[in-house]
């Protein structure tokens, strides 16, 4: 079964910074308009960021100005760049299509914001 791996998540101090990556051996990104979701504890999973074809982008109103998210579709990867992080932005992590493809998600990357 196909899935998206997501990693570089972790524990870091408010203000602090982190890059998620995404792969999927298997998908070709280069096919799809791409996303970053987020479940935060006890929350419903929630939409971050999308990226359509190389340079189109979107992001959710609490991340805009600190998270960037970029593909490569040749190497059928992607980032989500993550700076001045807030408490509330503690989450699992997950990449996807957009919209979502329900198959294709992955465990996700833990991010904890914490002092």
């Amino acid at each position: 079964q196909v899935q998206f791996v997501e990693s570089g998540g972790g524990l870091v101090q408010p203000g602090g910074s982190l890059t998620l990556s995404c792969a999927a051996p298997g998908i070709t990104f280069s096919v799809y308009n791409m996303a970053w979701y987020r479940q935060p504890p006890g929350k419903p999973r929630e939409w971050v960021a999308l990226i359509v074809s190389h340079t189109s982008t979107d992001y959710a109103d609490s991340v805009k100005g600190r998270f960037t998210i970029s593909k490569d579709n040749a190497k059928n990867t992607m980032s989500l760049q993550m700076k001045d992080l807030k408490p509330e932005d503690t989450a699992v992590y997950y990449c996807n299509t957009f919209p979502m493809t329900r198959e294709y998600w992955g465990q996700g990357t833990q991010v904890t914001v914490s002092s």
